[in-house]
């Protein structure tokens, strides 16, 4: 074990001598999209507009924000939040483009919140769907304390109105990368805790991105198995207290 991290970058690196042409079996490609069809869904206003701040000055007031206000997050903060994470972008030649960069556009991320405070929305575990531009819930009720243990304690995850959770559902980079495709899927869950971060400053709120966590417990909170799909990364947000 000590010693698996040494391993993976070195057999997964690209080399003249060792990259073979690779065969795409196109009927096997996993979806793109993960939906829960028998869930209720709450429908998100389309907030995009609510971005205006110049990159510039965006970028020069990033920071890790680790205490929040009681104040709720509203909905069309978040929902300004989801989509600059992980939403649609634009429509070209018949395929959906995201407003983070993905591996060959094939999109392994997917994102779920645990909602502490939020107007409009109640207290549970939710799942975006981003075709539709909705939340999807998952399951009722305060998940916060839950949240916070599993992230080692960080109590940031229960003190914030809302905690992103990233997973990745694997097959749909591997289907064409291989095992080069785990570089692939933890690149792309940088890509969209980075367009959160800039995004959650040109919304006066503040955001920290968490990476310690006890995997199978954030798993078990939001549902997933751990194998097929599995936690990477999270970030908090809300209105931060200087």
């Amino acid at each position: 074990m000590d010693v698996i991290g040494d391993q993976f970058q070195e057999e997964t690196k690209y080399s003249r001598d060792r990259m073979s042409g690779r065969t795409l079996d196109w009927p096997k490609q996993p979806k793109l999209y993960k939906t829960y069809p028998d869930k209720p869904k709450h429908k998100l206003p389309d907030a995009s507009a609510l971005l205006s701040l110049p990159l510039g000055e965006v970028l020069k007031n990033r920071k890790s924000v680790r205490t929040f206000s009681d104040k709720p997050i509203c909905l069309e903060k978040l929902s300004c939040l989801l989509w600059a994470c992980a939403g649609i972008s634009r429509k070209e030649r018949g395929y959906e483009f995201r407003t983070a960069p993905s591996a060959g556009a094939l999109y392994p991320i997917e994102t779920y919140i645990v909602v502490n405070r939020a107007e409009g929305i109640a207290p549970g575990v939710y799942h975006y769907a981003v075709c539709g531009h909705e939340l999807e819930l998952l399951k009722e009720g305060h998940c916060g304390e839950q949240t916070a243990r599993a992230a080692l304690g960080q109590t940031q995850c229960m003190e914030a109105p809302v905690v992103f959770i990233w997973t990745a559902v694997f097959q749909r980079t591997k289907w064409k990368y291989g095992q080069r495709a785990y570089r692939y899927i933890y690149l792309d869950a940088g890509h969209i805790a980075e367009n959160l971060a800039l995004a959650a400053v040109s919304l006066g709120l503040g955001s920290c991105q968490i990476g310690a966590l006890f995997d199978e417990e954030i798993n078990q909170i939001i549902g997933v198995d751990g194998k097929e799909e599995s936690v990477l990364y999270m970030t908090v947000a809300g209105y931060g207290v200087d």
